[in-house]
């Protein structure tokens, strides 16, 4: 990295400091290093921003969100699936095989192991993986962005290092890789303390203040370059609901417990088909991806487009209009039927190892459950926004994330109590259906996994 780049992240700053040096040469220094791996960080989040409005833009076509008919076009998106999903198995068991998988249970490995970070995270199974999530998204997969933008975060600082042995030795190798981890995460959604939270909730466990502080400052910087496109704050509106704390209570009880059932319910299956299919992927991964693709384009078929993508539109949708479109419509029954859908729909996708993530598909699924009870008793926006929460509590066991992530999307912290009653609920209640956090038990399934050999061998969410 030539120039003052490159002098910046070789500086003898990082090695032991000399008593005559000036702590605040060393205090801007540090900042610099801490700002550029940051922006560095946003940088690389952009193709995964720019192909999910892309998504959005293909998946607005579509009945459910036109509030039109279907037509040749859009038929033909809808089944893309069909031959994209064979496709993407068939490439992840041989010319893709080091790209399957989210990208998490990956990075997780190599901040584990942090000598081993070129296994996990080197240019051939981040670019692999880039190219299988880009051509998932663009097929309308119910898949999120999680996991790649976390595995591309620790990807870039680990290049750095590689690059740059002294860049921030206040860092310990696998701190310094879940710092940028998280960082991609920040970058990827637009929200820094996301990105901090899953560092200390998810990677490390602590929030310790040497861990915290460098990646307030890398979170940030890599949102600020990654956001340049446009995105607006609160990515899908503001709730119009400000309801009374006693009443939000008491729905967030309900709320809370039923996405924490339906959350761990969903863990379980995921659990349940990624083992399934470990020996499907590594014998018959054309016949199992046609059938995956065929279940997946019928789901489009029949909600009309609702069951696809990542789930952000469904709820921008919600928040909106109150509804959506196609088949399926606004009714009761109909929006069961459609968080089925989204419940079973990421289950077939990330079972087979397809890289993507869970938090806007269980993000959607909570948004329909919670909307759908709210209706009863005539407070659909309250249980959407609760459900959101609940949903996602319940599907990750991470209820801080839960609720950082609900502010980022619906922007009205007069919620703030119920969204904190229903997250801790929630997680509370899908702890008695899956024992081990969801990241941890796929990552745990594949935990003999060699990169080098085909992914499919052995589980590769």
């Amino acid at each position: 990295m030539p120039g003052k780049l490159g002098a910046a992240l070789s500086s003898p700053v990082q090695s032991s400091p000399s008593p005559s040096a000036s702590p605040w040469r060393q205090l801007l220094e540090r900042l610099l290093q801490l700002v550029l791996l940051g922006c560095l960080v946003g940088l690389a989040c952009w193709p995964f921003n720019l192909m999910d409005r892309w998504q959005d833009l293909l998946l607005g076509q579509l009945p459910a969100f036109s509030r039109q008919g279907w037509r040749v076009s859009t038929l033909l998106l809808a089944c893309s699936p069909v031959l994209v999903v064979p496709l993407l198995l068939v490439l992840q068991r041989g010319l893709l095989s080091r790209g399957a998988g989210s990208g998490i249970p990956q990075t997780m490995r190599a901040i584990a192991e942090p000598d081993q970070a070129l296994r996990w995270l080197g240019p051939v199974p981040t670019v692999q993986r880039l190219l299988l999530w880009c051509l998932a998204t663009l097929s309308l997969l119910p898949l999120g962005r999680e996991g790649p933008v976390v595995q591309v975060g620790a990807a870039v600082a680990a290049g750095l290092k590689r690059r740059f042995p002294m860049l921030l030795p206040g860092l310990s190798p696998g701190n310094l890789l879940a710092v940028a981890a998280g960082a991609g995460l920040a970058g990827g959604f637009n929200t820094p303390l996301l990105g901090v939270v899953f560092v200390a909730e998810e990677f490390v466990g602590s929030f310790s203040p040497t861990l915290i502080w460098p990646a307030l400052i890398v979170s940030a910087s890599a949102m600020g370059i990654s956001s340049l496109g446009g995105q607006p704050q609160f990515a899908l509106g503001v709730l119009p609901a400000a309801p009374l704390e006693l009443l939000q209570l008491a729905w967030a009880v309900l709320i809370g417990v039923a996405g924490g059932l339906l959350g761990g319910l969903f863990g379980r299956l995921l659990l349940w088909f990624t083992r399934r299919c470990q020996g499907l992927i590594r014998r018959q991964p054309l016949r199992l991806g046609l059938v995956i693709g065929v279940l997946l384009a019928g789901f489009l078929l029949l909600s009309g487009g609702g069951s696809g993508g990542d789930g952000e539109l469904v709820m921008a949708h919600l928040l909106q209009d109150g509804s959506l479109g196609g088949a399926l419509g606004g009714s009761g029954s109909g929006q069961l039927l459609s968080t089925a859908l989204r419940v079973v729909g990421p289950v077939l996708a990330l079972g087979v190892g397809i890289p993507g993530g869970l938090i806007d598909p269980a993000f959607a699924f909570g948004a329909l459950l919670g909307q759908t009870l709210g209706q009863l008793g005539a407070e659909p926006q309250l249980g959407l926004a609760l459900g959101m929460v609940a949903g996602l509590a319940g599907a990750t066991q991470l209820p801080v994330i839960a609720v950082l992530f609900a502010l980022r999307m619906a922007g009205d912290q007069q919620l703030l109590p119920g969204l904190v009653l229903a997250s801790a609920l929630a997680a509370m209640v899908s702890r008695l259906l899956v024992p081990e956090p969801i990241y941890h038990a796929l990552a745990a399934i594949n935990a003999p996994a060699d990169p080098a050999r085909p992914q499919g061998a052995h589980g590769t969410y």
